[in-house]
């Protein structure tokens, strides 16, 4: 599991006060001590009530609760490992005075000020707190929050183009966080400049539609340098993680120019969004592996079979050309369909708060896309499979399965693809043998060595266990609807 991850789910009680500025409506201070996720609830109710700007003066979405709920755990467990480095070097250095400075935070698209505020409030750690926005309503809410929850000594607004303002300033951040309404690509560059070394780098994609979608490959690979897979059915939920890896990608091709690499601590695919917790670290040697750990991926419009090719290849500390890895052809060596070609996309695997979390942590990492076993049964016209059959099966083949945080009845495996078809093809025997003529019409290409191996729905084994044991774990993993047309919302007139 990632540091960060665990870091994460072990974040400790503290003391909170949220204390916030609604129009007319003042509350008294209020200060509890909760246990941490239940804090997340109360300051959730807080925030919706008490720091709601005057509609359509100021952008403020009250769904992104859980965004700001999950940075605010990031940036705690970020200063974490950064004061664990602090005391490393005090013991190897002579020198024991070696300074933990307080985190510097910027915010560049702040809009009313809510989640500065909140970083204020519940980070103790936070020094100094910078809430850009450009517009001058966004900025005077702004300073009414920062007044009437007593943060002027902590946070401090600033009115001006957010690029302009992090490409010019003079001071260093430890956490930039970039928010804003729609695409975050043209303010990637400017915020790499303005951060920390070993900073890190907070980024929402709120245009989904763009990344994950069918709709727009033009202006995706205009904003993001590639493309998803498309319009089929089989790689739709393939999508979401290909945005996943576009926005990683993003990052690094822009961090290189400037011999620095990336590390993503945690990349998540939410809602209607995306959310990307990055850090970033001047290295020119580590810089060289950006080639090989960039890819393309072939991805079959018929089974969903996908084929991954890296645009650099690293023997030990050799660089080398890529060298096609196949088979490829035109179409699908196992049904005869075409493919599409998703990237270039960050080949990097280091990967509801606590729910969501547990299920990221536990994401297989040598599987860089999940899929949908209904789809997959669909396209064969076979009866659905359930994840316990199918990961006893996978796992008594010999090879690891794991759940996805993105989506609900998807998995990824390190299962290759032909072995994930035969499966498919002896649930369909176990069944109802004749939906196997169904199979066969599609040009599924298994040789009769591969249809005699033997697959076994019913022995339980290790993969099958932990599956198990991780869906009993009584959690929301995946948020429901919190309220009536939700979503990314309007931009403020």
């Amino acid at each position: 599991m990632n540091c960060s991850v665990s870091r994460l789910l072990q974040i400790p009680d503290y003391k909170t006060t949220l204390v916030a500025f609604n129009g007319n409506n003042h509350d008294k201070h209020s200060s509890t001590k909760l246990n941490y996720f239940s804090r997340i609830q109360y300051c959730s109710r807080r925030e919706s009530h008490d720091l709601t700007p005057k509609q359509d003066e100021v952008f403020y979405n009250p769904i992104q609760q859980f965004n700001r709920d999950l940075s605010i755990m990031a940036i705690k467990a970020y200063d974490e490992i950064r004061h664990e480095k602090i005391q490393a070097i005090k013991k190897k250095s002579k020198n024991k005075r070696t300074k933990l400075n307080g985190l510097k935070i910027l915010e560049s698209l702040a809009a009313s000020g809510l989640r500065s505020c909140r970083y204020g409030l519940e980070i103790p750690e936070a020094g100094k707190i910078v809430a850009n926005d450009m517009l001058a309503e966004a900025v005077k809410s702004i300073n009414k929050n920062v007044e009437y929850n007593k943060l002027t000594d902590k946070v401090v607004a600033n009115q001006g183009d957010a690029i302009k303002f992090m490409g010019s300033t003079d001071e260093k951040f430890h956490i930039v966080d970039l928010d804003p309404y729609g695409t975050a690509a043209p303010f990637i560059d400017s915020a790499i400049q303005c951060l920390e070394d070993d900073g890190m780098l907070l980024v929402t994609c709120t245009d989904a539609g763009v990344l994950a979608g069918s709709g727009y490959p033009e202006k995706c690979f205009a904003l993001y340098g590639g493309n998803n897979f498309g319009n089929a059915y089989v790689n739709g939920e393939s999508n979401h993680e290909v945005g996943i890896r576009l926005i990683l990608n993003l990052i690094a091709s822009t961090a290189a120019k400037y011999k620095k690499t990336i590390e993503p601590m945690l990349s998540l695919s939410i809602d209607y969004y995306f959310r990307v917790f990055v850090k970033v670290k001047t290295s020119p040697i580590n810089v060289k592996n950006h080639a090989s750990e960039t890819m393309l991926t072939y991805g079959c419009n018929g089974c969903g079979h996908k084929i991954v090719q890296p645009l650099g290849m690293k023997n030990n500390t050799k660089f080398q050309y890529p060298k096609l890895q196949g088979p490829i052809s035109s179409n699908c060596q196992y049904c005869g369909t075409s493919y599409n070609v998703a990237g270039p996309i960050n080949l990097c695997n280091h990967e509801r708060i606590k729910g969501m979390l547990t299920l990221a942590s536990n994401e297989l990492d040598d599987a860089p896309f999940f899929f949908n076993l209904n789809q997959l049964c669909s396209i064969f016209k076979s009866p659905p499979i359930s994840i316990e059959q199918y990961t006893k099966a996978v796992g008594n083949l010999g090879y690891k399965v794991s759940l996805t945080h993105a989506k609900k009845n998807c998995v990824k495996t390190n299962l290759p693809w032909n072995l994930n078809l035969l499966i498919n093809r002896a649930w369909q025997i176990d069944q109802n043998e004749k939906y196997v003529k169904e199979m066969e019409s599609k040009n599924t290409n298994m040789n009769e060595e591969e249809k005699s191996v033997s697959i076994d729905f019913e022995t339980g084994n290790e993969e099958f266990e932990k599956i198990a044991k991780l869906r009993k774990v009584k959690m929301v993993r995946y948020q429901e609807n919190p309220r009536k047309n939700w979503g990314p919302m309007a931009r403020p007139k």
